[in-house]
């Protein structure tokens, strides 16, 4: 028998139909043979559908704290900025009040 490959898209659309075939009731093997795979196959596929996805998660659990940790970085700036700011008015207010009083 020769070995067939199959695209990434047509992975995915077997998926797709093997999970309707299961919720409707049928045997992994009867959703094997109608797909035309082996039902290790089709857990090969699936274990590497869920790994895709648990790494896309990771990812996203990622950028998600670092998200975090930059918007706390942008915070403490503002109020660094907003402090320096306020300094800035006090002594500038304070050199009119000398020149005026003068």
């Amino acid at each position: 028998m020769i070995k067939q490959r199959h695209s990434k898209s047509d992975i995915a659309s077997k998926l797709a139909q093997a999970d309707e075939l299961s919720q409707q009731g049928k045997l992994q093997s009867e959703i094997a043979k109608s797909l035309h795979v082996s039902v290790m196959t089709l857990h090969r596929w699936r274990k590497a559908a869920d790994h895709a996805a648990g790494e896309s998660a990771t990812a996203l659990g990622r950028t998600q704290d670092r998200i975090a940790t930059l918007e706390l970085e942008n915070l403490r700036l503002r109020r660094l900025v907003t402090d320096l700011l306020l300094e800035q008015m006090r002594r500038a207010e304070a050199i009119s009040d000398k020149t005026s009083s003068s």
